[in-house]
């Protein structure tokens, strides 16, 4: 069963998903039904060690292989906010994981990132919006481009395309990493430094960046560290990542203040774009199945967001005074009211068509 090949396939067919809670995986089963089964990172870890040039290590391999061995044939739970308690030396291996990509323990240095690739995600160019028909790529004149971090982006990414008006696309991906196009696995290793994140390309004349900020900061929990619920890792972190100055200090300001409402520090990561360029961009896009997930048929209505139930106070109580004018929330009030994000994740299970601005 631990032969290579095999498990590579059952990845690749989605048998096996790397959709962790803490270090588990999804197990499929027809029909639609669900299990959740421990699988250890040490697998995937296993995976990628042998399929990925930037490790020459192979002794390593018999130790992944019978520790990702231990916590297969473990009793299937049910799918839902459950943790896998982890024991002997499945927890030993686990923490060195943990300390070595990214987990609790913080963010994998550059110089032992994954190798990577040159090549491109296949199968983006010339991609559709699956919800609003757009190319995924473009951004067309005077549009502009928001990147942040917020837990799965599954459910990141569906709060965006849902906005009223002004998006022409949104689009998930890896953000703020070391490794060139890393894939899913990759990334879920923790191994390439990269989060989950969410790529939106809007008309400002239509949508203020300030609503694409407040739906950010509303839809999760920005003071946990290195996850969002019960997916833990580097790869969850939240984070806002600007593309110049205007971007910056409305993320910031906007931070602060929210941080005195919810009276916790809040540890999202604020970072220039182009920060990442040495690394080959801030942004890579995802695999074509991971786009606009939750509005394909038969996909599993996950989502791991904890927002607070707290709404940011108003633009005008901490914005930048020069900034007040020009960026200015197109969204009222009463829009804020009905459809903004409630304590605990509920985005799956709403519409996936965009509100209509009848509707507030």
């Amino acid at each position: 069963f631990l032969h290579e090949q095999l498990l590579a396939r059952l990845i690749k067919t989605r048998t096996i998903f790397l959709r962790p809670g803490l270090h588990t995986a999804e197990i499929t089963r027809p029909p639609s039904t669900h299990t959740m089964a421990p699988y250890s990172r040490s697998l995937a870890w296993f995976l990628i060690i042998a399929r990925t040039s930037a490790f020459q290590q192979q002794t390593l391999l018999p130790l992944a292989a019978t520790t990702a061995s231990k916590s297969i044939v473990t009793t299937a739970k049910p799918v839902g906010n459950t943790i896998n308690k982890r024991s002997g030396p499945l927890r030993m291996i686990g923490s060195i994981l943990d300390l070595l990509g990214g987990g609790d323990g913080g963010m994998i240095k550059p110089e032992n990132a994954l190798k990577g690739r040159p090549e491109k995600m296949a199968g983006i160019t010339g991609l559709k919006h699956y919800v609003l028909g757009n190319d995924l790529e473009e951004v067309p004149e005077g549009y502009e481009v928001a990147v942040f971090a917020n837990g799965c982006f599954w459910g990141s990414e569906k709060s965006i395309w849902r906005l009223p008006k002004g998006i022409h696309s949104t689009a998930v991906g890896y953000c703020a990493g070391f490794t060139p196009n890393p894939t899913y696995n990759e990334a879920c290793s923790s191994m390439t430094g990269h989060t989950e994140g969410v790529r939106v390309v809007y008309n400002p004349k239509e949508i203020s960046f300030v609503d694409i900020m407040r739906m950010f900061w509303e839809s999760h929990d920005p003071t946990q560290y290195m996850g969002q619920g019960n997916d833990r890792g580097s790869q969850y972190r939240s984070g806002f990542y600007y593309f110049n100055d205007d971007q910056k200090r409305l993320i910031e300001a906007s931070k602060e203040a929210y941080e005195k409402q919810l009276g916790r520090k809040i540890t999202t990561e604020v970072a220039a774009a182009a920060d990442y360029d040495k690394y080959g961009g801030l942004w890579y896009f995802a695999e074509p199945y991971h786009q606009q997930y939750l509005a394909k048929p038969g996909s599993r209505p996950y989502c791991s967001a904890q927002p607070q139930g707290v709404s940011l106070a108003p633009f005008e109580t901490w914005a930048p005074e020069d900034l007040e004018e020009k960026y200015m929330p197109t969204l009222p009030e009463s829009f804020w009211k009905k459809h903004g994000p409630v304590r605990g994740c509920s985005v799956v299970q709403l519409s996936n068509e965009p509100i209509s601005e009848s509707s507030y």
